[in-house]
């Protein structure tokens, strides 16, 4: 397959926020998976799982949704804050968790972890169980900067300065467990919540720094998700519209038809399905991206100069990755396992999120730890990387870069995916390569500018598609570099005019290549 790189050919700035996590009270992604308290003999920061946190720390994820999905709608800010001795024992029923919850991680360690990553928090409010005052205090407890009763309360938890939290959802899934509304239904309660949002303002005409996020549809489903988008903004446009910044789609890759097919059992049938499942993902938010601008057209021009007019809305994909069927009967709770076949469809995800930066603004994985599309899984006092984590440690200079937009000459592989960027300098390019094959080598020519070399090329891939890293063998597949002076693996080819990197990509693999413009 021959593929042109033009690093004149731009779509757009990749948002690092295309690279999110999301975190839950779901099995054991938070307590255990992150949070294992104080007193705890696994080794621990201030009760963060030091390994986990260590992890993270290198991941550097741009954005963390917290606490939900679908444990917001039963989540109450205030079991959670204040000294964890007298925080209530609630019983967790979400997705067969059943667990007891103590509350011991809750609005200040969520925060406090964000601050030690540099991450920007994303709270989901309670919308299904919540009250509009509920939300309201929340949100003057983690941002006011007068000494109000809530500030002060916030001070005496240990945390004087404002939290500055930007990112609010309101509602989760409000199509099926966050409330089974209809568009017009939820409509009307996102338009109380989204009004009684405080604007952290001091000046009336001044744009708030809080962002808003409405629920979007259920990507799932083929008819649904377009009426649910053509409905909410057409209700939208009706009279005047309330603070709305983003859109949250939710999408995953389903993969529950086959019982035979596991995270780690699977033909070269199960392999091929659970990739293409996820490039579903593309055609279904270009689809989204052009409703929602649709609906923004229906929207009036304004009456008098005191009004606005809503003429944007960014698209967002609150929840992606592989779900498995064995997943629903696992224990701890939706824990699975992740191999080479998930690490393909991660790494193809990112590249189409990446590719469609000029319409995706915000993006988590689903989830990052322990739970389906895990970045880190742990065993007792063992802290494992799974493949997934090396994907998004391999793409994150992408974060800020400009995307290219790179056609292929020839379709004659349609197993071999290629996605470019290139630094704000245009000094440099990054090039994925994920070889899809589940068995078989792919050869790979890209056509760049003349003087263009490569000075680094690594490499995701295992002797088997179906290893995975465990506590006994937590390396099994990891991310190499791989020998740029190897002609057989990377051969370049110099013109007058462009220079030709021919480049050898093993079966079922990722591979990310540096190359300097000279």
């Amino acid at each position: 397959m021959t593929v042109f790189i033009n690093p004149n050919q731009e779509i757009g700035r990749i948002d690092p926020k295309l690279h999110g996590q999301f975190i839950e009270f779901l099995g054991e992604c938070i307590d255990e998976g992150l949070w294992v308290g104080e007193d705890s003999p696994i080794e621990n920061e201030s009760g963060y799982r030091k390994a986990t946190l260590d992890a993270l720390r290198a991941l550097k994820p741009p954005v963390i949704r917290w606490p939900g999905g679908c444990y917001a709608d039963t989540y109450h800010w205030r079991d959670g804050v204040g000294a964890r001795v007298g925080r209530r024992t609630t019983f967790n029923e979400n997705f067969a968790t059943y667990e007891l919850d103590n509350h011991a991680f809750g609005t200040d360690e969520f925060l406090r972890l964000c601050e030690m990553l540099g991450a920007e928090p994303w709270i989901n409010i309670n919308m299904l169980s919540g009250t509009v005052a509920e939300m309201k205090d929340w949100m003057e407890y983690c941002n006011r900067e007068q000494p109000t009763d809530l500030a002060l309360e916030r001070a005496a938890n240990g945390h004087e300065k404002p939290y500055g939290v930007k990112y609010w959802g309101i509602g989760n899934e409000v199509w099926a467990g966050g409330g089974m509304m209809t568009p017009s239904t939820y409509l009307d309660e996102y338009r109380r919540f989204a009004s009684a949002m405080p604007s952290f303002t001091t000046d009336v005409f001044a744009p708030s720094p809080m962002y808003a996020i409405a629920c979007g549809p259920d990507g799932n489903k083929p008819r649904e998700r377009v009426k649910w988008t053509e409905d909410f903004f057409r209700g939208l446009a009706e009279y005047r519209q309330p603070r709305i910044n983003g859109y949250d789609l939710h999408f995953y890759n389903w993969n529950v038809d086959d019982d035979a097919d596991t995270p780690t059992e699977f033909d070269e049938h199960g392999w091929d399905k659970v990739i293409a499942g996820c490039l579903e993902l593309e055609d279904i938010l270009r689809d989204q991206w052009r409703l929602m601008n649709d609906g923004l057209a229906l929207i009036a021009e304004p009456e008098t100069a005191m009004d606005t007019k809503l003429t944007h809305v960014d698209l967002i994909i609150g929840e992606w990755g592989n779900w498995h069927k064995p997943a629903f009967f696992a224990r701890p709770a939706l824990k699975q396992q992740v191999t080479m076949r998930d690490a393909v469809t991660t790494a193809l995800t990112l590249d189409l999120l990446q590719r469609n930066c000029d319409k995706v603004s915000m993006a988590c994985n689903a989830q990052t730890i322990n739970v389906l599309n895990s970045l880190i899984l742990t065993e007792g006092d063992q802290t494992i990387l799974t493949p997934n984590y090396d994907v998004f440690m391999m793409y994150q200079p992408h974060r800020g870069a400009v995307a290219l937009d790179v056609p292929r000459a020839d379709a004659d592989d349609d197993h071999v995916y290629v996605f470019a960027s290139k630094s704000g300098d245009g000094s440099e390019l990054f090039v994925n390569l994920t070889n899809a094959h589940m068995g078989s080598v792919a050869e790979t020519t890209l056509v760049l500018p003349a003087g263009a070399r490569v000075v680094r090329m690594r490499e995701l891939a295992s002797a088997d598609p179906h290893d995975c890293n465990t506590a006994d063998a937590p390396d099994m597949v990891r991310a190499r570099d791989v020998d740029i002076a190897d002609e057989e693996r990377v051969k370049v080819r110099p013109g007058t005019s462009t220079c030709e990197i021919a480049v050898r990509l093993a079966p079922a693999s990722v591979n990310t290549l540096r190359i300097v413009l000279d």
